[in-house]
């Protein structure tokens, strides 16, 4: 019997092109005060196929007990122990975006923190979701929905996606507002989600130009930009000039980068990025390794056993592609072609992007995960 080891590595390479198109501020900045607030919670999952914990996880079948303490029932402890497998204990996140009154839903996530095998098909009990100050911002519940599937009879497995997460779309009903502070009839900050100095200066630029609003913008440093309303604006005209901002666009200048993933295989190339002139000359050493048993008989008429023997095959086989000249390049089409010239493995050409880098033809910043 021939067996055949090997590895394949499947790549995707994404380009993104430069975008002509401007960008709204309120999708490249935030307002100072208007922060979000993280809550956390431990819960139980119930309604469980036999996938929930097993009765190692001590901790689900004492708070087990203690929720059926609160509606006046005491089961035994030791029979209860091994009837626990349709419940699984979770710890529950969400994050509360700002500006939220009680009454609104908010989606949660759901995670095992025990030995559960999937959470497919169980439903949250009610779970207080607290924050780092320890105050109980609502209580979340509802049917946990899993992005996947995970199906085992008689020894047989089937799988898809990881089902020991999933979500609770609306979980999280609010019993009190997210507070945010700010002055919005005297002056508000803009916080960039990505500092950059060309971009703060050219929100500073783009805000002057305002109908009401010249000359009140300022770029404080690469992440700030302070915009200081005319005095006796209202309450109201604070608002409308605000919603003036947000829809305001201005062109975001974004460094260059190159994200490689080796563990996937994906390498997504930034719109910024550009290749001085260089040369490249790469070859593959490709190693085939091929186990062949045999068996062996003894010679007629002598004293020996039947034996198996393995012997191993090897083939080596070395490209030998030629020198390829890359011109420098000024767009991301540019590119794609010179890195499509080359005809190379997306294994080789993680390793060309990174030799690239070290010979200092590599215009954009590489970060290797």
């Amino acid at each position: 019997m021939n067996r055949i080891g090997y590895i394949r590595l499947t790549l995707v390479l994404v380009l993104f092109p430069a975008l002509c198109s401007a960008d709204r501020i309120k999708d490249i900045a935030t307002i100072e005060g208007g922060s979000s607030v993280q809550v956390v919670g431990y819960g139980l999952v119930t309604g469980l196929n036999n996938t929930g914990d097993s009765p190692r996880s001590s901790f689900t079948t004492q708070s087990v007990l203690n929720m059926l303490k609160r509606f006046g029932i005491t089961p035994q402890q030791s029979i209860f122990q091994q009837r626990t497998q349709n419940v699984a204990a979770v710890m529950v996140i969400a994050t509360i975006p700002p500006f939220t009154r009680a009454g609104m839903k908010i989606d949660v996530t759901v995670s095992s923190i025990g030995d559960a095998r999937s959470l497919q098909g169980g439903t949250l009990i009610m779970t207080p979701m607290v924050a780092t100050d320890g105050t109980v911002y609502g209580m979340a519940q509802g049917p946990v929905s899993v992005g996947g599937y995970d199906i085992s009879s008689l020894g047989s497995r089937s799988g898809k996606n990881l089902t020991n997460t999933g979500r609770v779309p609306a979980g999280l009903l609010l019993e009190r507002a997210v507070s945010a502070s700010h002055a919005v009839s005297s002056e508000i900050r803009l916080v960039l989600n990505h500092p950059d100095y060309t971009t703060a200066t050219r929100i500073a630029t783009t805000i002057n130009t305002l109908d009401g609003l010249a000359n009140t913008a300022q770029a404080l440093d690469p992440a700030t930009v302070v915009v200081r309303f005319p005095s006796g604006t209202t309450q109201t005209q604070a608002m409308e000039l605000i919603a003036r901002i947000e829809g305001a666009e201005v062109n975001a200048d974004v460094a260059g980068k190159v994200v490689i993933n080796e563990r996937t295989g994906t390498i997504v190339v930034g719109g910024n990025v550009r290749l001085l002139p260089a040369v490249v000359a790469h070859g593959g050493l490709e190693i085939e390794i091929q186990q062949i048993n045999t068996v062996v008989q003894p010679a007629p008429f002598t004293i020996g056993t039947t034996a198996r023997v393995s012997n191993a095959l090897i083939r080596t086989q070395e490209q030998t592609n030629p020198a390829v000249a890359i011109p420098a390049t000024a767009t991301v089409q540019d590119l794609a072609n010179a890195l499509n010239s080359l005809k190379v493995s997306p294994r080789d050409l993680v390793a060309i992007f990174q030799a690239l880098k070290q010979a200092g033809a590599l215009q954009a910043e590489l970060i290797i995960q």
